[in-house]
């Protein structure tokens, strides 16, 4: 997942408009705020849709 630095500085969580931080592992983008969401990254492009987020277990 290749997502640059000063485009997740701009980025928030749809959701809760909380922080969002790259999770390498799972190619998300992970809220930091309230929420917690788990938003897909697909070819490199976020899909910031609250409906398309993986909720916290």
């Amino acid at each position: 997942m290749k997502i640059d630095d000063w485009l997740l500085e701009i980025l928030a969580c749809p959701n809760c408009r909380g922080e969002l931080k790259a999770d390498e592992a799972t190619d998300e983008l992970v809220c930091t705020g309230t929420c917690k969401y788990a938003y897909p990254v697909r070819d490199d492009i976020p899909v910031l849709l609250v409906d398309e987020a993986r909720t916290p277990a």
